[in-house]
């Protein structure tokens, strides 16, 4: 098929989580024969195999402006428009099969971020997605509770992950070491990590290790902060922890959670609506309230047998996220929407 996709954000340019599900969801349509041309604000990735279009938006209202820009496109050459967001200006005219994937709900986020502005801006865009919705054909949540924001959307198709690049490794780092992949501010609660990481790991496990994928975090004794790491890396530092904590107040689904999953590292997380979900109530990982989290991670670094158990429900888990079961689910969605209007695809 020939696949027309956007994303305001790519992870050239960003760490916004649903940038990366376009990029490599791009990637993995590609290795399935389909062509797709990306259409962003951000330089194409190093290692995107897709056709890429860069869309000037400015520096300001970004996302509303690159709104407006989609829909000046004209994409009338393609099977499929497939959007990751801001989409609501595509409409009218001869365009193609219109599929978007809802990320999570910024209405949802408004409750946690801090600053009335924020809400504000968090909240508009809540409206925006609500309009997305009626004008794409068909719209998939990446996630059952994500879907609770948006009740007349039956379709769920979960986020994926590249099992062979988040793949297990035969032996970890040597010293007790806990992940975490996030900010150290707001929803994503890095700072509570940390503090819980002085105060009850460290002082019970010296040589214990706390490794930060974040650029906002402050230099600490066993702390080490690595800022904006390469996805090599990053897949390195998930096989070699002995646990994943990302302890957020709201996550839609939680891709990190599914990358530790399948790099068979056990995970630790608050009791977010996303991490309940991916986690299935505790099933495949540890869900703790964030005044416990520092006790109950150093419960599982101190337990070899727990963490191995983990390891492999994690595992087992991982797979039902592997990119070509989510892909097999969009290209039965996209073939059931060229059907109904009685197109076929105009490429392989």
């Amino acid at each position: 098929m020939n696949i027309a996709m956007s994303s305001l954000y790519l992870p050239s340019e960003s760490k916004i989580g649903s940038g990366y599900q376009a990029h490599h969801m791009g990637n993995a349509l590609i290795r399935r024969g389909h062509r797709v041309m990306m259409h962003s604000p951000c330089a194409r990735p190093d290692d995107a195999k897709y056709e890429h279009v860069q869309v000037n938006v400015g520096s300001s209202l970004r996302t509303f402006r690159f709104a407006w820009e989609l829909g000046k496109i004209d994409l009338s050459s393609f099977d499929i428009i497939h959007a990751h967001g801001d989409d609501y200006c595509i409409f009218g005219g001869d365009r193609p099969a219109h599929v978007r994937t809802m990320h999570g709900s910024c209405l949802a986020e408004a409750l946690h971020v801090p600053r009335f502005k924020q809400k504000l801006r968090m909240a508009m865009l809540g409206v925006s997605e609500i309009v997305a919705t009626c004008v794409a054909d068909a719209t998939a949540c990446v996630s059952v509770n994500t879907r609770h924001y948006y009740p007349w959307v039956r379709r769920v198709i979960f986020n994926g992950v590249d099992t062979e690049q988040f793949r297990p490794a035969e032996t970890l780092e040597a010293k007790p070491t806990i992940l975490f992949v996030g900010t150290y501010h707001n929803r994503k609660r890095g700072r509570i990590l940390m503090e819980q990481f002085k105060s009850v790991i460290q002082p019970a496990l010296p040589d214990a290790r706390l490794w930060m994928v974040c650029g906002d975090a402050p230099a600490a004794d066993g702390v080490t902060v690595f800022g904006t790491v390469s996805l090599e890396k990053l897949a390195e530092l998930y096989r070699q922890a002995w646990v994943f904590c990302l302890p957020s107040s709201y996550e839609g689904f939680g891709v990190p959670y599914i990358e530790a999953m399948a790099s068979g590292t056990p995970v630790v997380a608050t009791p977010n609506v996303g991490a309940r979900e991916v986690l299935e109530e505790g099933k495949y990982g540890v869900l703790t309230q964030p005044e416990q989290l520092g006790q109950t991670i150093l419960d599982l670094l101190r337990d070899d047998d727990r963490r191995r158990n983990l390891r492999k429900t994690g595992l087992e888990r991982a797979r039902q996220y592997a990119w070509d079961t989510i892909i097999a689910q969009y290209e039965e969605l996209y073939q059931d929407l060229l059907q109904r209007r009685g197109r076929s695809s105009r490429s392989a």
